[in-house]
């Protein structure tokens, strides 16, 4: 008896703390949307995931517009493995994500 007034207490005080956690999320956005701040965000957003240029990856590479393929994939080579081996998974991701903006844009040049 007693257990099934304790389920039936907790059942009860979920249901309204859910309801009130809904009612407080859209006041949230309607005040947002009031003073422009859900705008703000979906740009920070935008800015945040914004691709990488073949200027940004060429400096990253340390090499030219005039390099040649092969020339890339050495320095990508020698890069790669220096932050394999002592380096950083961030720089390592770094020039990865290099190699790959620069290689598709070899491929839409060629």
């Amino acid at each position: 008896m007693a257990s099934r007034f304790v389920a039936n207490l907790i059942l009860m005080g979920s249901t309204v703390v859910g309801r009130a956690l809904v009612q407080a999320y859209r006041q949230a956005l309607a005040n947002a949307a009031k003073n422009g701040v859900a705008e703000e965000a979906v740009n920070n957003i935008r800015r945040g995931s914004k691709i990488m240029t073949d200027v940004e990856a060429r400096q990253i590479l340390g090499v030219t517009e005039r390099s040649s393929w092969e020339e890339i994939l050495k320095r990508y080579d020698n890069l790669f493995e220096k932050n394999a081996k002592s380096g950083s998974f961030y720089l390592q991701s770094k020039v990865h994500r290099a190699k790959e903006c620069l290689q598709t844009f070899h491929q839409t040049q060629a």
